[in-house]
């Protein structure tokens, strides 16, 4: 039973010293961990990423940029890491997003458009350390010169001249200044401007509708025009073959292109004319006037088949049709 009993007793002290031991192991694991976690979100030590640069601030204050890849060390609470940097492609939208803004053109019409500024830093001590918030500022001055452009010019040029348009305002970004006398974009934040594009350019909603509703307009206006212009046609035509008969039967009268015409001919054909629309139109005119030259014509008309109310004839002169048998 001793044996036994120390047996026991043996296996359960080599358990516990092995739990011991896993604990301890396990304690030290977790220390080491805590104490890389904090040198990690203190970046005691720091690593510099391809195409990225960290600007770092010294104890005396003095800034400087790390450029260097890898891994870096620092003295905790006497330096410190101010940002990093990244030196690639960047871009930077017109107002700050990416969704169309209101600008107004030369005639004070309003147009919703966006664009796209791509830049990269090219010195880092210009960027970094003579700026503060570099990007904010740039952000403005970008706005400042692209809107300043794109107000400037016609509504009409904004639609159909963009690629000419975005020409013009990446070399403004590129070259000109932002004040008289003063550093361009590019001088000013230590970057290079790669590249310019306008995304969108188009009216409101308001201003669409009205511009439809004007452009309906115009085409009513010019198919009210060519009705009109085809009736001038018509009648010109028709006022030419009149005078073309009138000029004919003239000559089978035996007259000649130099005699003058016999206003009794005029006379005979105005009262044929009337004549004839006052047959055509039996069924339903009640009232025909015939226009003389100042004296009662020598006109005999239709007998009709119902009483009628007077007719005028000449000027002012009126006679009762006869009676229908």
């Amino acid at each position: 039973m001793t044996d036994q009993s120390s047996q026991v007793f043996l296996q359960r002290a080599r358990v516990m010293t092995l739990i011991r031991r896993i604990a301890f192991v396990c304690f030290i694991i977790a220390v080491l961990y805590s104490l890389a976690a904090v040198v990690y979100s203190t970046k005691v030590i720091y690593k510099v990423k391809l195409n990225y640069a960290v600007i770092l601030e010294q104890f005396g204050g003095k800034r400087q940029a790390v450029t260097d890849l890898g891994w870096h060390y620092r003295l905790p609470f006497f330096t410190r890491l101010e940002k990093e940097v990244p030196l690639m492609n960047q871009n930077l939208y017109l107002g700050g997003s990416s969704a169309p803004i209101k600008i107004i053109s030369q005639e004070n019409v309003a147009l919703w458009t966006s664009a796209l500024m791509t830049f990269k830093i090219t010195d880092l001590k210009v960027w970094g350390i003579e700026n503060l918030s570099a990007e904010i500022l740039l952000q403005g001055d970008f706005d400042g010169i692209a809107k300043d452009t794109l107000q400037a010019q016609e509504v009409n040029k904004l639609i159909s001249e963009r690629e000419r348009i975005k020409e013009i305002i990446f070399q403004a970004l590129k070259n000109r200044p932002i004040n008289k006398n003063g550093p361009t974009i590019e001088g000013k934040y230590g970057i290079e401007v790669v590249s310019f594009v306008i995304n969108e350019t188009r009216f409101g909603d308001k201003l669409v509708e009205a511009t439809e509703e004007k452009k309906r307009r115009q085409l009513i206006a010019e198919a009210d025009n060519y009705a009109a212009d085809q009736e001038a046609e018509r009648i010109k035509k028709l006022y030419t073959a009149y005078l073309e008969g009138i000029r004919s039967l003239h000559l089978a009268l035996g007259g000649s292109d130099k005699q003058r015409v016999n206003p009794a001919l005029f006379e005979f054909l105005s009262q044929q004319k009337w004549a004839t629309a006052y047959e055509k139109n039996q069924s339903d005119q009640k009232t025909f006037v015939l226009h003389g030259a100042g004296q009662p014509p020598s006109l005999t008309l239709p007998s009709l088949p119902d009483s009628r109310p007077p007719v005028l004839l000449g000027e002012g002169q009126a006679t009762t049709l006869p009676q229908a048998d």
